[in-house]
């Protein structure tokens, strides 16, 4: 159902691989926990609880393990749930932060450049981009002609057979980050290229590329590549050449910035400004922005409900794995009632035993959660994403705790049954 459901090959593996790989490591190390702790307690030394809660994990050997492993695989869903939520729900929120740009403006003429930008300032926009953008389609890479049939991709096909936008700029944008190479500023010759479009294109630091600019050519060598977050709304390009000038080189100047609220009395900034540079193209992404925004509140409040779902599946399957002997715990207790158990005593055994099953599938379900969160942010969501060394313990504890309020529930009523009835119970 899980690959079924989902959009993305990479989500649906990693979460069925995830879950069936951790079903088998939670039943084989329970296993190996039950068999080392039949060896590890002495039983001539070791506390009465502890004794006798060994010998009734012990004595079923195989339930325990499915005990465990159900209860580790409800947990797994929550913890890791809970471990993505936070960060899922921060890199979805900041994907268009407050502050974000909500005009684009193309087809800015060199001579209008000053004259713009004052525009800008004079009408209360103190930050914005600014960048000169040229329209050059891709001819050569290492002095070879590059065509759409070089590529099996559909999308490398589609980034051949069109033109690209190409910025030139001595300063590294600040909010593109260099991951490999080095950017110099005033570099001749020097391309820097976004992560993406190289690894879609298959390049790499040092390759030569020719663009075809209105008949001029332009050529660079990769000396580094950007990690662009495209989801910031600020002006970005897959192709940067890291000079202040480029000779003979058509091009016309963009902005990105936050219009200013419009004032009571005063006209439009948008039409002020387009009455003043009648040639510009100005695009206005407020809607958008809105849009988006309200999609991700529903995706939020989506996860937001999920949590809460999970938890109350957990909880269930908790219950179900505890209660599924209730019977058979009943019939031991009577018996060790009879022969001088107190009920106190009993209550700690069965404490010890909920804690231990507890502590165990918790802490397995942290590390699996921990294992399978790290494959799911950095392969299919692209967030960066660490996870604290505290969540084994607190996986552990919550394990601990989740099961004891379920076998609580589930036998709360075992240990106040009357012996005869339970023994007669049996015996019919």
């Amino acid at each position: 159902m899980l690959l079924a459901l989902s959009s993305d090959l990479n989500l649906g593996l990693i979460a069925v691989g995830g879950f069936a790989g951790a079903t088998l490591l939670f039943a084989a190390t329970s296993w190996v926990a039950v068999k080392l702790l039949r060896v590890s307690v002495n039983e001539s030394t070791a506390p009465r609880v502890l004794v006798l809660a060994t010998r009734q994990i012990c004595a079923r050997p195989g339930y325990a393990v499915v005990q465990v492993s159900a209860l580790a695989v409800g947990l797994l869903a929550l913890v890791l749930l809970v471990l993505l939520r936070t960060d899922l729900v921060a890199s979805w929120s900041q994907a268009t932060p407050p502050d974000a740009p909500n005009r684009f403006v193309i087809n800015v003429m060199p001579e209008q450049s000053e004259a713009f930008q004052q525009a800008l300032r004079f009408g209360g926009v103190a930050k914005f981009d600014w960048y000169p953008m040229i329209r050059g389609r891709l001819v050569a890479i290492n002095g070879k002609s590059v065509t759409p049939n070089d590529y099996k991709e559909e999308r490398a096909q589609r980034l051949v057979d069109r033109e690209f936008n190409v910025s030139f700029s001595a300063q590294q944008p600040p909010h593109n980050l260099i991951v490999a190479g080095q950017w110099r500023a005033e570099e001749a010759d020097a391309v820097s290229v976004e992560e993406g479009i190289a690894k879609t294109l298959n390049l790499k630091l040092g390759d030569s590329l020719n663009f075809d600019v209105g008949g001029v050519q332009i050529q660079g060598r990769i000396t580094s590549l950007r990690k662009v977050d495209w989801g910031s709304m600020r002006a970005n390009f897959f192709v940067i050449f890291p000079v202040s000038a480029m000779a003979n080189v058509p091009s016309t100047y963009m902005s990105a910035f936050r219009a200013p609220p419009k004032r009571a009395g005063e006209p439009s900034f948008d039409n002020a400004l387009v009455r003043a540079f009648p040639n510009i193209t100005a695009l206005d992404m407020t809607a958008t922005l809105n849009q988006v925004q309200r999609v991700l509140d529903q995706v939020i409040g989506a996860v937001e409900f999920l949590f809460g779902f999970t938890l109350a599946a957990g909880l269930v399957v908790l219950f179900a794995a505890v209660s599924a002997t209730r019977e058979e715990r009943a019939r031991e207790f009577a018996i060790m009632r009879a022969i001088g158990a107190s009920a106190s005593l009993l209550r700690q055994v069965q404490r010890a035993e909920l804690v231990g099953v507890g502590l165990l599938a918790g802490f397995l379900a942290s590390l699996v959660a921990s294992a399978v969160g790290w494959a799911l942010a950095k392969y299919v969501f692209e967030f960066e994403w660490s996870v604290s060394l505290w969540v084994p313990l607190i996986g552990a504890l919550a394990g601990a705790l989740l099961a004891l309020a379920a076998g609580w529930w589930g036998l709360r009523e075992v240990l106040n049954r009357p012996v005869v009835e339970t023994l007669r119970r049996a015996a019919a």
